[in-house]
């Protein structure tokens, strides 16, 4: 699929690696839609607002994300062509902690809810939105990404929520393909090991524990780069339209143990 001119929506794209994802579209000349809870990340797109829409929208709303659309349309027409879904949250607890009380269950379903949930209703929305639209080349009409993560296969302690969340976003990328690929969309699903993004340093580790977090990565031992990294297995998964149905780790070759 060509980029240029086309329109694409990412959720998160205010932050991390939506936002590295957003502005990579945007140097390659594509119409762009941010959609975040916050609207922190709206100064990043100042003076690119001939190609940009930032929309304030909790992807878990079925009206926010309808108006979200609809207003892609009216300021790009008919031409959304991909949604990369990078919004979500981290969590952490056991489902006993050491103090023999077990996981609150709002915070569990709150995290499925954003995570898993909120990606499901982008991903439905837009794709009823691309069936309408005329076929590209080899009739594709769309694809969607979606943002598992490693942890999903390589669950630690204390990410029980998490891995939930994000085994569900891996678990639906095929039967959502198979769903789809009558109306030419393609789905396909990436799984990020540890990235340089704001979600991780929420979790202000100590240089020790950097350490511990860093030692199962083979090589480069270090953590990922939205920037050059990230975003550009995004161009190349909306490029390369026999890229589908599947869920794809950049990891550099790391295996989580329990830790």
């Amino acid at each position: 699929m060509r980029i240029k001119g086309n329109t694409f929506i990412v959720t998160g794209g205010g932050s991390g690696l939506g936002l590295s994802t957003a502005q990579e579209l945007l140097r390659l000349k594509a119409n762009v839609v941010v959609i975040d809870l916050k609207d922190d990340g709206k100064s990043f797109f100042k003076g690119q607002e001939q190609s940009v829409l930032f929309v304030q929208a909790d992807v878990t709303s079925e009206a926010s994300i309808t108006k979200a659309i609809q207003q892609a349309i009216e300021k790009f027409g008919e031409n959304i062509r991909g949604v990369v879904n990078c919004g979500g949250i981290l969590s952490i607890g056991k489902i006993v902690g050491s103090n023999g009380k077990p996981l609150d269950l709002d915070l569990f379903k709150f995290t499925v809810n954003v995570n898993l949930v909120g990606t499901f209703n982008v991903c439905r929305l837009v794709a009823a939105q691309m069936v309408k639209q005329k076929p590209l080349e080899e009739g594709e009409r769309g694809v969607i990404i979606n943002v598992s993560s490693i942890a999903y296969q390589d669950g630690q302690i204390g990410q029980v929520s998490y891995s939930a969340s994000k085994g569900g976003v891996a678990s639906m990328t095929l039967p959502m393909t198979r769903d789809l690929s009558k109306f030419g969309i393609r789905v396909v699903s990436i799984a990020p090991g540890l990235f340089e993004t704001p979600m991780a340093s929420t979790l202000n580790h100590s240089k020790e524990m950097k350490q511990k977090l860093l030692y199962p990565v083979e090589y480069p031992a270090r953590a990922g780069k939205s920037d050059g990294e990230f975003n550009k297995l995004v161009i190349h998964l909306i490029e390369n339209t026999y890229m589908n149905g599947e869920v794809i780790r950049i990891d550099a070759g790391t295996r989580l143990g329990k830790l």
